[in-house]
């Protein structure tokens, strides 16, 4: 994608977006440590950034995603994962406390080598966006060595000099720095030719975007290739071939491809029940999900709930509202 067409789509999205920054944690881990964190529900997404150190991501049904300092990583479903050091071992102990509204983790008696500063993103919108809704898994952004995005990195020290000096509005000002930073993350994968999204591109051509977004808004219909070309204005012949351009792929293997992919982003991101996931996204029962997980991901739906080997604890890290903190 071109940067002038980057910047067009995201023109587009940005105001539909009403984004909330919430900063959760300054983290200062060393030695062996883990962090297990609970889907946050539709409409939030989360972030880790690396100041210091390197750290491995874990994610049901998805390979480990490593992190070196100056690495940014987005979740833009608020998915269940792990972060965890990248040497194995018995998780040590953590201590936390709140200074300006914002928790300070860190081992105990650890040398520090890793430092992150972690938080969330709340869609404030009255429906799901479909717009978010086609945003990959996984936004990462490499900052290190990269002068290009010497911005990123002074946003990072900006963040963290706010909240290391706990001055009156510094909270205000965290969170606006934040906002500021996933435009801008978002407004770099967009113009990056190699995020390889086929949605996002579908969504450039007015034929392809007419159906893309009717399919999103009705993602349980029992679509037909000729109520695609109906919306999309076109004949079956011609939608057939400008989703093979943008896509690589047929309009009906799309809609097979995007309901798995948003059920597992479903699973992987709120706790509603796997039938009521299943009836939402079109398939005709919660059997039929679990076959279709299976063949894809290698396992059952409830098993992209939590990283493989470890269970969810009754609270992990905070995953309620801002507004409900004490």
């Amino acid at each position: 994608m071109s940067e002038a067409e980057a910047a067009e789509l995201l023109k587009a999205m940005v105001p539909l977006f009403r984004i909330r920054p919430v900063i959760d944690d300054s983290c200062r881990f060393g030695g062996s440590w883990e962090s297990l964190h609970a889907p946050n529900g539709r409409g939030w997404a989360q972030f880790h950034m690396v100041t210091r150190g390197s750290c491995v991501v874990e994610r049901p049904g998805l390979g480990p995603q490593r992190l070196e300092a100056g690495d940014i990583l987005l979740l833009p479903h608020g998915d269940s994962h792990l972060v965890r050091s990248r040497v194995g071992g018995v998780a040590g102990r953590m201590s936390t406390e709140v200074r300006n509204g914002v928790r300070q983790r860190a081992t105990v008696d650890a040398q520090i080598d890793t430092e992150l500063l972690c938080g969330r993103f709340l869609f404030e919108t009255s429906d799901e966006n479909p717009l978010i809704a086609v945003l990959p898994d996984e936004i990462v952004l490499r900052t290190a060595n990269e002068p290009l995005l010497e911005r990123f990195r002074h946003l990072l020290i900006d963040i963290r000099e706010e909240l290391d000096t706990g001055r009156v509005g510094s909270e205000m000002v965290v969170a606006d720095l934040a906002r500021a930073l996933f435009v801008m993350m978002l407004r770099d994968h967009l113009a990056d030719r190699a995020s390889g999204n086929g949605t996002v591109s579908l969504l450039q051509d007015r034929t392809t975007a007419r159906v893309v977004l009717a399919i999103l808004n009705d993602l349980a219909r029992d679509w037909t290739l000729d109520e695609m070309a109906a919306i999309a204005i076109s004949s079956r012949a011609t939608l057939v071939r400008a989703f093979r351009k943008h896509a690589g792929i047929a309009p009906m293997t799309f809609l097979s491809d995007l309901r798995l992919t948003i059920a597992r982003k479903r699973l992987a991101g709120t706790s509603d029940p796997i039938a009521k996931i299943a009836s939402e996204v079109g398939y005709a029962s919660e059997g039929a999900l679990s076959k279709a997980i299976m063949r894809r991901y290698g396992m059952r739906p409830g098993a992209l709930r939590v990283p493989p080997g470890r269970q969810a604890p009754a609270v992990s890290c905070d995953t309620s509202s801002p507004d409900s903190r004490s």
